[in-house]
């Protein structure tokens, strides 16, 4: 579950900046223009799009949906399955070979080596090392990963076993993401998340005697019964695991999860769990401690224990307008300007990769112009632009076709413009999502988000 993860929740409003307790809907930017402006109607232009040669200098990225796990939290959004028996999962990674290879038979992808790949969930850890090895294989066969400068996993603690963490190290995982969000037992419990806390420690221990690359962990603040003193104990275990890369989310409440239907069926309009003001607060301890820690703040949502061995090559990448070929049922993808989503439900994908055809739900061609805010509002996640970039780029003075949302920045203390640069504080770092609507088209702006 790391930052740019992308969701199908059907949140009806785009963040405003007073709001102060946790209702439900989701608040995550993760792309743009809004997803509820893609359409089943623009599908044809992603299939024009792959008849063309791919733009001088764009990197290629894959992401992988591996949507299988043993248990649904209570807050996950995720088009995710508990349910599928062995042979159910081997049709789907033989599915998902079968539109991997139908992409490299495409003018756009032919030929092209990926710079970076991510295998996102669901739990992609609860592959079998049989299986892992399947897919990986058959992946390598198709486009090769000799280019490759990451290879990032997601993982559940509790899944990992020590020959399936071997396996991992062997096939070329250099990035390992540990779902851990708390280290607290009853919280995890209620909050229904499979692993326990001897599983964290575990799973940890035995993947940093293997020496991956780099291991990242991700947390949560502001989960059902959080207290401030647990939320202290979090990020004092976490600095004495010293992981390599923290990665900290603020609890949402999207509708489609558990503790939704919990909410409307009690008639709450206020979710169970801390305020936006609190989690805000928790996460700007957590970095501060990070920082005294020798750690360094690198987005809204991470840490890093060494900035220049450190990096995300998924998200930096991403959000630098890579080319991003996503395969699996519900994923999203971005190739030469088309925004586009897989079919989301799992017999239906399977049954149009198996009929031969691309398994697309949903896409959107974009302007220039949007693909420049795209990237702007992206890398403000950053805390930092380098406006010099978007006028080589796009041809564009930001502070001049952005001046009313700068200034509004500005004003409030809440970022400078030095140095050639667009520079957020750290409170605005901490509430960067409700930041970001304000340099939408206006069109965009308070429409649907998802």
């Amino acid at each position: 579950m790391e930052e740019v993860v992308m969701t199908t929740d059907t949140s009806v409003a785009l963040p405003q900046i007073q709001r102060k307790r946790t209702e439900a809907g989701n608040y995550f930017i993760s792309n743009y223009p809004p997803f509820s402006f893609w359409t089943a109607g623009e599908v044809p232009a992603l299939h024009d799009a792959l008849k063309t040669a791919p733009v001088a200098g764009t990197p290629l990225g894959i992401y992988v949906h591996i949507p299988f796990c043993r248990k649904r939290c209570h807050f996950c959004y995720f088009k995710v399955y508990t349910d599928k028996n062995s042979g159910q999962i081997r049709r789907y990674l033989s599915a998902v070979l079968s539109e991997l290879r139908a992409y490299d038979g495409q003018p756009l992808i032919r030929g092209r080596k990926p710079l970076f790949i991510y295998f996102g969930g669901g739990t992609p850890s609860y592959l079998s090392p049989d299986q892992l090895r399947e897919l990986f294989d058959g992946m390598k066969g198709i486009l090769p990963w000799d280019a490759a400068r990451e290879v990032a996993f997601e993982c559940e603690p509790g899944t990992l076993t020590g020959p399936k963490l071997e396996v991992l190290k062997e096939l070329g995982i250099t990035r390992l993401s540990l779902g851990i969000e708390n280290f607290d037992d009853d919280i995890l419990e209620v909050n229904g998340r499979a692993h326990r806390s001897q599983e964290i420690h575990r799973a940890y221990d035995r993947a940093r005697a293997l020496g991956f690359d780099q291991i990242n962990i991700d947390l949560i603040a502001g989960m059902l019964e959080e207290t401030e003193s647990n939320w202290h104990r979090c990020i004092e275990k976490t600095i004495a695991l010293q992981p390599d890369c923290v990665t900290i989310y603020q609890m949402e409440v999207p509708y489609n999860t558990t503790i939704y239907r919990q909410m409307k069926a009690q008639g709450r309009l206020t979710a169970p769990v801390a305020d936006w003001p609190t989690k805000r607060r928790w996460v700007g301890e957590a970095f501060g401690a990070l920082e005294a820690a020798g750690y360094t703040v690198t987005s809204a949502y991470t840490a890093v224990r060494d900035a220049q061995r450190y990096r995300f090559e998924y998200r930096d990448r991403l959000w630098s307008g890579a080319d991003l070929l996503s395969v699996g049922v519900s994923s999203f993808g971005h190739l030469c300007g088309v925004h586009y989503q897989n079919e989301k439900d799992f017999e239906p994908y399977l049954q149009r990769v198996e009929a031969r055809a691309l398994p697309l739900g949903r896409a959107l061609a974009t302007t220039e112009q949007e693909r420049m805010i795209r990237e702007l509002v992206l890398r403000m996640k950053l805390g930092r632009v380098n406006l010099a970039d978007f006028q080589q780029k796009f041809g564009v003075d930001v502070r001049t076709h952005f001046a009313e949302a700068i200034a509004s920045i500005v004003d409030r203390n809440l970022g400078v413009i030095e140095g050639g640069q667009l520079r957020l504080s750290r409170e605005a770092l901490l509430r960067v999502d409700t930041l970001l609507p304000s340099f939408f088209l206006p069109r965009h702006r308070g429409a649907r988000y998802t």
